[in-house]
């Protein structure tokens, strides 16, 4: 397999290429074709890779991508998920190249979903291809691909559960997450829950004169500022009653376990070009992005923004704001929270509107199973040093909607750097992690069913 592998590497780098320039954007309606032929792309590469049944099946919003090779009905079954969407590249200007048009400078890869998550779920068709190739796939493997991870995974809690005998399988196998360096393989054994909403202040009817106007009546950006900053407290603590009330506080021992993990707090900043980390008092800057929730304004808008000056009081003011959760945080009781509480702050001089999203579990994966197991053995047979179990700051929903749906674990199996600037201008992807990536697989693949027999 070996051979196969460094015979196809550029093969395999040009099709990945190839996939980053299709613009595969599903929030944007504007790029709805795009999104389809980004699917149908996944498709055809599932087919030539080997697999079998390679098909679309449509949804009410993108398609899902399933394909599937079953060698032996008695061999256990993997079920690898991904994603072939990606998220919007605004802004543009901020971008050293075009962000769908792929660019390698320094070893790395630059373009939009270059590492969330093309570069990652290609990956595993690549290593299956060479498995099939080489007459060496020991599992029976599964494979879905959906177009609406950026938007929620409006559609696949529907697929997953009409589709449950179709899916069935042992593992899902997901690569959509990170390691914490090059040198340092590991393994995340749990992500973070999000609640996603949308709010808006209201003030007058219209927009008002600032000078006949001000200092009469409310402005909302004012009002919508002033709220939005007293959603923490000094300390750094979300102030909604009861949103701490369900969280589990990890023990000192499992803080110590979490803390093995090399992190230079230095390096950080500068990689970031900030002067100095804020977060919640009494942990850690990878305890506040892991194991602790959050509240963060992820946009904020009203009034004039255009050329020049217009002295207005805007009539509207909007932000959208997501919070992470942690283990028996549930999004739907954390939207309500904040609801109730964001209207219960509001003066008498505006109307609020709450518009909730899109939400997800958290997620947490059990490191004493066979799956978990046979990934820190591929790691290690790949990197020649056993992988730092981590747990993430990410989340992917739908990984609790498997486990409550098919009854099957997920094992995070990422090959991403936290460096890669995911959702941001200039996300890249390294192709030793790419490579790295079809390489480890398979060894997940031959301890998996060596453990399972």
């Amino acid at each position: 397999m070996t051979n196969y592998l460094e015979t196809n590497k550029q093969r395999f780098l040009d099709e990945l290429l190839d996939l980053l320039r299709i613009p595969s954007v599903s929030a944007d309606s504007a790029f709805k074709g795009d999104v389809r032929r980004a699917a149908e792309f996944v498709r055809d590469k599932l087919t030539a890779a080997g697999l079998d049944k390679a098909t679309l099946y449509e949804t009410p919003g993108h398609p899902v991508v399933y394909a599937e090779k079953i060698v032996d009905a008695n061999r256990p079954t993997v079920l690898v998920y991904g994603h072939y969407d990606v998220q919007p590249a605004d802004p543009y200007e901020l971008w050293d190249s075009p962000p769908f048009e792929p660019t390698i400078r320094n070893e790395r890869i630059y373009a939009r979903g270059s590492c969330d998550d093309k570069g990652q779920f290609y990956m595993h068709i690549k290593a299956i291809e060479a498995m099939v190739a080489t007459d060496g796939l020991p599992c029976n493997v599964k494979v879905m691909i959906e177009g609406e991870e950026e938007v929620g995974s409006d559609h696949l809690g529907t697929f997953v559960t009409e589709n449950r005998d179709m899916l069935k399988a042992d593992v899902i196998l997901i690569s959509d997450t990170s390691i914490i360096s090059n040198e340092t393989p590991s393994l995340e054994m749990g992500l973070r829950g999000l609640s996603y909403v949308e709010v808006q202040v209201t003030g007058a009817n219209r927009d008002l004169h600032s000078g006949v106007y001000g200092g009469g009546v409310a402005n909302p950006i004012n009002v919508l500022c002033d709220m939005i900053a007293s959603l923490h407290d000094e300390d750094g603590r979300v102030t909604i009653p009861g949103f701490y009330d369900n969280v589990v506080d990890l023990s000192d021992a499992e803080r110590a376990e979490l803390a093995k993990a090399p992190f230079d707090l230095e390096e950080y900043k500068r990689d970031l070009v900030i002067n100095d980390v804020m977060g919640e008092k009494g942990y850690s800057t990878n305890e506040r992005t892991s194991i602790r929730p959050t509240l963060d304004v992820n946009g904020i808008w009203g009034g004039y923004t255009g050329e020049g000056a217009k002295t207005v009081l805007p009539s509207k003011a909007s932000a959208k704001i997501s919070m992470r959760l942690v283990p028996n945080q549930t999004p739907d009781e954390i939207t309500n929270m904040f609801t109730a509480h964001f209207k219960s702050i509001a003066p008498a001089s505006v109307t609020v509107t709450v518009v909730p999203h899109h939400g997800g579990m958290p997620y947490v994966t059990p490191v004493d199973s066979v799956e978990f197991e046979a990934a820190s053995k591929a790691f290690e047979e790949a990197w020649g040093k056993k992988p730092i179990p981590t747990r993430g700051g990410g989340s992917i929903p739908i990984t609790a909607l498997f486990e409550q749906v098919l009854g099957i674990k997920s094992i995070l199996m990422g090959f991403g750097l936290d460096s890669d600037a995911l959702h941001s201008p200039n996300e890249s992807y390294g192709l030793f992690n790419f490579y790295k990536g079809i390489e480890t697989i398979p060894y997940f693949y031959k301890h998996y069913a060596a453990l399972k027999q």
